[in-house]
Formats: structure tokens, C-alpha cells, sequence
């Protein structure tokens, strides 16, 4: 295997950090044996240090396909089924109510018609999430149950999953794609169906075996010299500083976020991307992998997924393209992005890795950041 330091991609990446507000970026491309890697501009706004190979990130949503992982660990532990209704582990889930129709009030509910199972989580089609429409009466009081940038501000799974219960679902399960909720419910599924936390779990079924000595939910004070401030766009343009080093991640939260709580670098998460690409390696079978990586929605669910996955299918826990496009929508790639300003993708059929990791937080589900497709097209050449 070889790996460089990538003139090219430093090219491609320096532009977006020398014109700002991304204050710095680190690329890796790696097309099978051959590996680039950029690290450009600094961990912070001020320029205090420049990032390296080993800067470590918030992944936000880049959590979710390592989450997804966990549960089909538990699946082929013959702990859990794909048609296995939750409420056995989330009795809070067990009776359900739906809104009538999605513009409906939070009070006119009729019974759910089936049970959630754990595939509904794995494929987004539980019934809680967010549509293209924010405005959606039962789709308001799903955001007081995040905090992406505040992780010590949302409460314990307990309290957490509760609160959840409370909300009716915006469609019958299976019926519809929404996006966020499932993945923080697998996180307490895992917890409950073991015993365990979430982070103690994903430590020892996915973080040893794939040496990611840098994921978690927190950032150990040894290693806070090698970790990014965090911002967000303001509305001229520039960025806001909504986190420091010390800050949210210097200890652990008491609601270990399954849809966006880890903090990782390039290398630990092209090593997930590889047990991937070698058929789940010391961590799953084959056949979870593929079933990771399949599109599971119909062609309806994808149009009405747009806003997210810009027409592009979802497997468990991350996108799967369908279509051509762009250049970088090849059949089958999958992967997803994470709020903080992070992506990645891999392609099995062409053995592709890319990640980015930036500091600076997307404006929205779409479009995506100038950066990311720059990125993207420069790794489909």
C-alpha cells in the first residue's frame, strides 16, 4: 500500500480554507492499494495549529453506518432479528400512535397498525424523523430531543426514549424515509438488548478489532491538543464558534448519540470503510454487509428523501446510489455526511475510500458544501 501527501488533493481542498470560513480540512482519497492524504489550514479560526493526518473531528452523522454496524453484530449474535418488533427491548415504543395524515395536529392520532421492528430502525422507516417539511406539527417537538452541538444538554437514554414515546409518528412504520431519529434509538436498543452502554459496546464489537484507538463519544485530555474547535455559519457568510476543545466532548454525555455523538479521525473511519469493502472482515458477516450497502426504499420513498439523499437510495445507517448524477454517484457507493462539515463514502465496485473532515458545519441538508463536491469530483477521476 502507498501512501502520500497529496499535492492534488492539498489543490483541490486549499482554495476553500485560504478564501474561508473553513477554517481547515483533512482529504483522504484511497483508490485500493493507493492512498492521498491532505491536511490543510488549522484546528481553529485563530490558526493556533495546523491540522495534521491525526486531527481528530466531530463526525456528527458519520456515526450512523457504525451504529447500524453494531445492531447487525447483534443480529448475527442471534440477539436480535430484522422482523423483531423493539417493543421487547423499548417497551416505551410498544403502542405507538400516528398522526392521520402528516399536516395533522399532534392530537389527531389514530393506532399504529403494525409493531416497529429493528429493520424499520436500520432503514429509517420507524415512523420518527424529519421530512423535507420542517413545519410539520409532529415533526416540532423532535427537535427539542437534539442537540448536535450541545451533546451534555440532551438527556439519558431512559428520559430520552420517553420523551420520544410521547411524539406520535408522522407515518405508519414502514411506510415512510425520515431522517435522525432511528439511529439515536438503535443507540439505546444496543444499550438496552446488552446491558451495556453504547459507548462501551462499540469499543470493544467495532473500535478494537478495527484499531480506531481515535472514535468515542468523548476526547480524553491527552488527546485535546489534537482536537478541531467547531463552528457554524452565520448568516453573512463567516462562522461562529460553537465549541472549543475542552467543551462538549472533554467528557462523556448521558446520551451517547447513535445519529451523531462520535468524534473520530480520517484514518479510523477509512478503517471502517475498509472492514466494508473486505466483506465485514473481524467484525460481520458477509451477508450484513450487503445488506448494509443495499438500497431497502422504494422508488417513491426515495423521491420524497431528496432533500437528504438527493434522489439516492439508503441501505442501513447511510445512503446507497442508485444513479449517475454527478461524477462521484457511482451504483452502489454508500456512505453518508455528517453536519460538522464531514463525509464518507465508499465504493465497492471500484474499491474507493473518501473521507473529508472539516470544523466548519453544513447550512443544511442541501445543497451540500462547494468543498465536499470538489472533493468528490476530484476522487472520480
Amino acid at each position: 500500500m502507498t501512501t502520500t501527501d497529496s499535492s492534488g488533493l492539498a489543490h483541490v481542498l486549499a482554495p476553500h480554507i485560504t478564501k474561508g470560513p473553513v477554517p481547515g480540512a483533512v482529504g483522504l482519497v484511497a483508490r485500493g492499494d493507493r492512498v492521498e492524504i491532505a491536511a490543510v489550514g488549522h484546528t481553529d479560526a485563530e490558526g493556533s495549529a495546523p491540522m495534521q493526518r491525526d486531527t481528530i473531528f466531530r463526525i456528527a452523522s458519520m456515526t450512523k453506518p457504525i451504529v447500524a454496524a453494531a445492531v447487525l453484530t447483534l443480529v448475527e449474535d442471534g440477539r436480535l432479528a430484522l422482523d423483531s418488533p423493539v417493543a421487547h427491548w423499548l417497551p416505551e415504543l410498544a403502542s405507538p400512535a400516528v398522526v392521520r395524515e402528516p399536516s395533522a395536529p399532534v392530537d389527531d392520532v389514530v393506532p399504529a397498525n403494525r409493531p416497529i421492528t429493528v429493520e424499520d430502525l436500520l432503514t429509517f422507516r420507524a415512523g420518527w424523523g424529519f421530512p423535507s417539511d420542517f413545519s410539520l406539527p409532529a415533526v416540532q417537538p423532535l427537535f427539542a430531543l437534539m442537540d448536535p452541538h450541545h451533546p451534555q444538554r440532551v438527556p439519558a437514554p431512559d428520559t430520552w426514549l420517553a420523551a420520544l414515546a410521547r411524539i406520535p409518528l408522522l407515518h405508519q412504520p414502514g411506510e415512510a424515509w425520515l431522517y435522525n431519529a432511528c439511529s439515536d434509538i438503535q443507540g439505546v436498543l444496543i444499550s438496552r438488548v446488552t446491558g451495556r452502554s453504547l459507548p462501551d459496546f462499540l469499543a470493544e464489537r467495532i473500535f478494537e478489532p478495527l484499531g480506531m484507538r481515535d472514535t468515542g463519544f468523548e476526547v480524553p485530555a491527552a488527546k485535546l491538543d489534537r482536537f478541531t474547535s467547531s463552528y457554524v455559519p452565520t448568516a453573512d457568510g463567516g462562522a461562529e464558534l460553537v465549541d472549543r476543545p475542552d467543551g462538549q466532548w472533554a467528557g462523556l454525555p448521558a446520551f451517547p448519540s447513535g445519529a451523531g455523538g462520535l468524534v473520530s479521525t480520517v484514518d479510523d473511519w477509512w478503517a471502517f470503510a475498509r472492514m466494508l469493502l473486505d466483506g465485514g472482515g473481524p467484525v460481520l458477516a458477509a451477508d450484513s454487509v450487503r445488506r448494509m450497502t443495499t438500497d431497502h426504499l422504494t422508488e417513491a420513498q426515495r423521491a420524497a428523501s431528496g432533500l437528504f439523499t438527493e434522489g439516492q437510495g439508503w441501505g442501513y445507517g447511510g445512503s446507497v446510489d442508485v444513479e449517475r448524477r454527478d461524477p462521484w454517484n457511482v451504483p452502489g457507493r454508500y456512505g453518508w455526511v455528517g453536519g460538522t462539515g464531514t463525509a464518507g463514502h465508499l465504493t465497492p465496485s471500484t474499491g474507493t475510500v473518501t473521507v473529508l473532515l472539516t470544523q466548519y458545519a453544513l447550512s443544511g441538508p442541501s445543497p451540500l458544501p462547494s468543498i465536499m463536491r470538489e472533493f468528490w469530483a476530484y476522487a472520480a477521476r
